[in-house]
């Protein structure tokens, strides 16, 4: 079977290749001069782009691509690519309409194609490649925020992905693997948790309570309906509704030369859900804990921006609902580890995720039922945790193209699905494109 075989007709990706071929007569006529200077692929269309922000919108489209092989170990030898195409636009009212404070509307619309390295290859719980799932085009966020009273109070609402604004680091986004990148797989793998591009009703409140402190809160939607289902890809319905998850976050922002970022949070689903173990009984409602921490601790005295940043995670999860049990991080980032490289970054990270004890009690009772004895007694023995282990380098090649090399190594991969699978190393690269 061929590669372009395996891609079904998208109408968004027909249209980002019509769209393509029209903006070409643009840049032709920009005759590359600002390429390499350009935040964009495409340029400035001749001046229209310009105008058009400064009249009040904002166009923006991303290609990211994502090739892992896989180099040992795993299930088999071999190299999957997946890719995801975001287009946005972002309406400025206060310019669009005159009116002061009027707020801004976002509409994004994304599409994912491609094949998974850790389903075909790897047979891990911890996608490999961060944009893998959801393979269809859908509308990603529809919404409209504003300053509420006081400059210090935001809200935002519509049809948004609520990691978007909560349990996100953007030091992660240096990284590959969707346990890093950028949110604690835990809180979606265990909860009504939404991150992007999954989208459901919500609204948020954030307000400064000072420069270095921050609190926000906000009610989302919980229908798993939407999560998955191409059927639901433009359906803003709210057919499929199992209750809402409400989360409160607590940030402090460290100004100090040495700067970081510490967040605090917790959540709370409504949903009704099945107890591991025990399907015929439901849990009312399902919970977790977050803390992110990001902090500066060296800085170049000679070099301006090499920097080196240390990061760490940990999740607490409900353990009567979730597959997951904890989920913990740390790593580090170096910025500019060449002085000619200014923008470049090099990280290395690790994670681990902690499998439910009653999750495996499931797997081993199912073998055991089924009479698989000697099964039950591998499962048993494996380890109750899927680790990772990442080291990147990112390559900011324009200020429209990223290369981001990624060697990854995972250990006792088949810790979720209760199979005892080879540790397995993978290389690839993820490409962005700001167009």
């Amino acid at each position: 079977m061929s590669l372009f075989s395996r891609f079904p007709f998208s109408p968004l990706a027909f249209a980002v290749g019509l769209s393509s071929s029209l903006l070409a007569c643009a840049v032709q006529a920009d005759a590359f001069d600002n390429l390499v200077d350009s935040p964009t692929l495409s340029g400035d269309w001749g001046g229209s782009r310009s105008r058009l922000e400064a009249s009040g919108v904002k166009l923006t489209g991303e290609y990211v691509s994502e090739t892992m092989g896989l180099v040992s170990g795993g299930l088999k030898h071999g190299a999957r690519y997946a890719q995801q195409v975001r287009l946005g636009a972002t309406f400025d009212l206060e310019t669009l309409l005159g009116e002061a404070d009027a707020g801004t509307v976002q509409l994004t619309i994304n599409d994912r194609r491609g094949n998974s390295a850790s389903q075909d290859l790897v047979g891990n719980r911890l996608p490999v490649q961060e944009i893998y799932g959801g393979l269809y085009t859908r509308l990603s966020e529809l919404s409209y925020a504003r300053s509420l009273f006081t400059d210090d109070l935001n809200v935002k609402l519509g049809w948004m992905a609520m990691g978007n604004d909560f349990g996100g680091m953007g030091i992660l986004t240096n990284f590959v693997n969707a346990g890093f990148c950028a949110h604690p797989l835990s809180m979606s793998g265990g909860s009504g948790w939404g991150n992007y591009p999954t989208a459901h009703w919500g609204m948020e409140l954030k307000y400064r309570i000072s420069p270095e402190w921050t609190v926000q809160t906000a009610w989302f939607n919980v229908n798993p309906e939407t999560n998955s289902a191409s059927s639901k890809a433009f359906d803003l319905t709210s057919s499929g509704t199992t209750g809402a998850i409400l989360p409160v976050e607590l940030i402090y922002n460290n100004l100090a030369t040495y700067d970081g970022q510490y967040k605090l949070g917790w959540y709370y689903d409504t949903s009704d859900t099945a107890r591991i173990g025990q399907p015929d009984s439901k849990a009312a409602g399902r919970h977790g804990a977050y803390v992110l921490v990001d902090q500066m601790v060296w800085r170049s005295d000679s070099t301006r921006g090499r920097s080196v940043r240390l990061f760490a995670q940990a999740t607490d999860t409900d353990t009567a609902t979730s597959p997951f049990s904890h989920w913990y991080a740390a790593g580090a980032v170096l910025s500019r580890p060449f002085a000619s490289r200014e923008h470049d970054n090099v990280g290395l990270a690790y994670g681990r995720a902690v499998f439910n004890s009653r999750s495996r009690d499931v797997q081993i009772a199912n073998l055991e039922r089924g009479g698989d004895l000697a099964q039950a007694q591998s499962v048993s023995n494996l380890d109750m945790g899927e680790q990772l282990v990442e080291l990147s380098y990112t390559a900011q090649v324009t200020r429209w193209l990223t290369v981001r090399p990624s060697v990854q190594y995972v250990m006792e991969p088949g810790a979720f699905s209760g199979k005892d699978t080879q540790d397995a190393l993978l290389a690839g690269v993820q490409v962005k494109v700001q167009f």
